[in-house]
Order: structure tokens, then sequence, then C-alpha cells
């Protein structure tokens, strides 16, 4: 008989370390060694609702929530419902003070179903069709970020009553990361630039139509930035357009807002932007910005998104099986992947992997979690380490999957997308249903 089988509450003292800087904040072991979220053990979320699962902890949402009104406690808080919208989550949100970003008509629907404030909702993206403007100005929502002239022309002809605006600027700074996040560049698809005219020629056309009420400007930088100072270059920028603004149209733009992107870790040692940091430089920046340009302090917006949602997700997945190749490598391949995931496809990401329903006490070894799915690529995590008497039937569990999962996911191969459970006070709920292959079928119309 083995130490660990005389005295199990051992195996909790010897569980991995397991990293707070990317897993919720409720994460912890009980006595038997298994990963718990919420005050559940994970196995036991798998088992019940079957995998793969996206967990999402209540609490660490609600904590990211109260961390940025402590941060910020003059700004808006807007979470960018991109990263994850489900009715909860608004609600959840909301109750914690915080507005809403959507981008859709779709997310405009599931935000409004919750109960959320009409007038605390900000719709942006850069090709709204008519139909989902209407929606918008029928609602109330409290402002819509324009960003082409035909949306400005469209928006002014549907609104019923002055409908305030924000134009999206483009402030020409590269946050060096990925192409397909890097949004504060001229050369890209949103917004403005302020250079040549274009951002001038918006404005002047957004104050010629008597519907529309121009109330400031709007930028977003990109996504996972950590350096606070990109920030600051944006506020110098944009509040020097509002000072020019103001002298050449004699209107004073009371509204400025930074957009989101505020990195978070994947992995144990990943930076991570400082919310307290970030805080003094943007308020010293604007201190600076509107003393220099003579213009009044504008209401500031934030849009954090990832940074609300990200760490509170857990996906569970099952071990199907295993295999080593002639050169060495083991693939673990479990019953999900890129329809639930596509992240690691799309933008090279990296997770994290631990395994949730036991303490494993052998050697560990790298390995790369594969998907179910039928391409080369469908990958979960690449040459992590497990342990070597890892099994099919284990759940491996991948934290920091709060954001743009369930938004991301699909429905490829024909595989149902996951169900999303909350867990809270040791006790889980269902938020949104496992998609059955019933499901998938009812959308056909037929032969």
């Amino acid at each position: 008989m083995t130490l660990l089988e005389i005295f199990p509450s051992l195996r909790a003292a010897m569980a991995p370390r397991l990293d707070p800087a990317v897993w919720p904040i409720t994460t912890g072991h009980d006595d038997r060694g298994r990963i718990r979220v919420g005050g559940v053990a994970l196995d036991d979320i798998a088992d019940q609702y079957g995998t793969p699962t996206y967990v999402l902890d209540e609490d660490d949402v609600r904590h990211r929530c109260h961390a940025y009104r402590t941060a910020f406690p003059e700004a808006e808080i807007a979470y960018a419902a991109k990263a994850l919208l489900i009715r909860a989550v608004a609600d959840w949100v909301t109750r914690e003070g915080l507005s809403l970003d959507v981008c859709s008509d779709g997310e405009l629907a599931v935000a409004l179903s919750a109960g959320v404030d009409p007038g605390r909702i900000i719709l942006h993206g850069n090709a709204k069709p008519a139909a989902e403007l209407r929606a918008a100005v029928s609602a109330g929502v409290g402002r819509i970020v324009v960003d082409s002239h035909t949306e400005i022309r469209l928006l002014s002809s549907l609104a019923q009553r002055r409908q305030k605006v924000l134009v999206r600027a483009t402030p020409g700074i590269d946050i060096h990361g990925h192409s397909a996040v890097t949004t504060g560049i001229d050369d890209q698809k949103f917004g403005f630039p302020l250079t040549d005219g274009h951002l001038d020629a918006a404005v002047r056309l957004v104050l010629e139509q008597p519907n529309l009420e121009l109330v400031g400007l709007h930028c977003h930088l990109g996504s996972q930035i950590s350096d606070s100072s990109l920030f600051a270059t944006a506020v110098e920028r944009i509040v020097a357009q509002m000072g020019r603004i103001r002298r050449e149209h004699g209107v004073i733009l009371t509204h400025l807002n930074l957009g989101g992107g505020h990195a978070v870790p994947y992995l144990p040692g990943d930076p991570e932007l400082d919310l307290t940091g970030l805080a003094r430089v943007v308020d010293d920046a604007l201190d600076d910005a509107c003393a220099r340009n003579r213009f009044p302090r504008p209401a500031l917006t934030l849009e954090p998104g990832r940074a609300i949602v990200a760490r509170a997700g857990v996906t569970l997945y099952r071990v199907l099986s295993i295999k080593t190749v002639r050169d060495g490598r083991t693939f673990v391949a479990v019953d999900g992947g890129m329809s639930d995931n596509p992240r690691v496809a799309l933008y090279g990401a990296r997770y994290d992997i631990a395994v949730a329903n036991r303490h494993p006490t052998g050697a560990h070894t790298a390995m790369t979690v594969v998907g179910r799915h039928c391409e080369a690529g469908d990958v979960i995590a690449r040459d992590v380490l497990l342990p070597t008497d890892l099994h099919p039937g284990d759940v491996l569990a991948v934290p920091c999957t709060g954001a743009y999962h369930h938004s991301l996911s699909s429905s490829y191969n024909a595989v149902g997308r996951p169900p999303v459970v909350a867990a809270r006070d040791g006790r889980t709920r269902q938020l949104i249903r496992r998609e059955t292959v019933a499901d998938l079928m009812a959308r056909e119309a037929g032969l």
C-alpha cells in the first residue's frame, strides 16, 4: 500500500500548481486531486453534461467587472459582447454596472432579451445592414458607432429622432500583433484614418444630417495589448482631433471611446495588461492632451471583452485515443476540436491543459492534443506536458477559454456545438444546451 493510499488527502497537497493567472479565481483541488471550479469537480460536470463542455465561473466574471469599475470609477465600462454573449453573461455584467457593446442585430436581440437597458447599449461594426440599423433605432440604443459614408446616410434616413453617434477613427497606431487583430493602423477595414481628410469628411457628413447627433469619437487599436503607452498615444491623437473639430465646426464632442483589446495571459508567464497602470497612464494622457488642446475633458468609455470573460472559462474534453508516431511525437485525440476552439487554427493560439479527473503522480512528457475533425490543422495544444499514464476516458481541462470560443464555434463536420454550463457555490446550471443532430437536421429545408 502506498503513502497516497494511506493518506489520500496528500493528493491535494501534491497536485500540480494551477497558475491563477490563467485559471478561474475559484479553481482548486478536492481531496481526491480533482480540479474544481465554482466548488464543483470538473469531471462531475463532464459526467453530467457530456464533453466537450464550456464551463463558466460566474464569480470570476463578476470579479473582473468589479476590477474594472474599481480601476476606472469615473469611466463607462462597456462589455464587448462579441467575446461571449449569452443572456446570463449579459445579466451578470450589467448587474455589475457595465454597459454593453454589440456588433450585430443578433447580439442586440440577446442583450434585449436579457433585459439590458437599450440606453446602455452601443452598436458598432463596419458593415451594418439596413435591417440592423433599423432594429437598433427602433430599440432606442444609446449610441451607434458609424464606419462609412454610406452607413451615415442610411442611418440618418432610418432615424425617427436624433440618434447619438460616434465616428470610428483610425489613429494610425501599430500594436505589432497578429494581423487579424490589429485594427489601429490605416490599412484595414475599420474606421476613418486621421490622415488625408478622411475623418474630417466623415465628421462633416454626420454634422450635415438633421437626425444624427455627433457626440464623440471611437477607436480600437487591436487585441492582446499589454503596453499601456499605446493607449496614451491614442488619447493624444484623438483628443487633438476633437480639438480640431471644435475649432473648425464649433462642436464640442463629449465622449471618447478607447475600445478594448486588453491583454490576458493564456499560458503561465504570458504578458497581461495592468489595469491600475492603464488607469494612471490614460488619466495622465487625458489631462495632458486636454490641456494642450484647451479642450474640456470628455467622458471616457472602455470596451473590454476578452479581459472580462476569458479566464472565467474552462473547456472540458474526454480523451478518445493516444498514439505515438515514428518520430516520437504522441498525439492525444479528444472529442472536440476546431469547431469549439478555432483560435489555434486562426491565430496560432496556445493553451495550457491539465488532467481534471485525477491527480497524476507519474512522469510527464510532451504531447500534442488534437481534435476529431478532418483537418490536419485541428490542434488544441502542441507539446504540452501531460502524464505518461494518460488513458482514454480521462478528462482534460483547457483554461482561459471563456472568450471567442462559444462565440466563434461552428458545426463543422456536422458536429453540434457544446453546452455552456455555469458553476457557482457548488452548483451548476446549464446556460446553453448542447446542439444536437436533430437541431442540425431541423435547418434542412428539403430536397
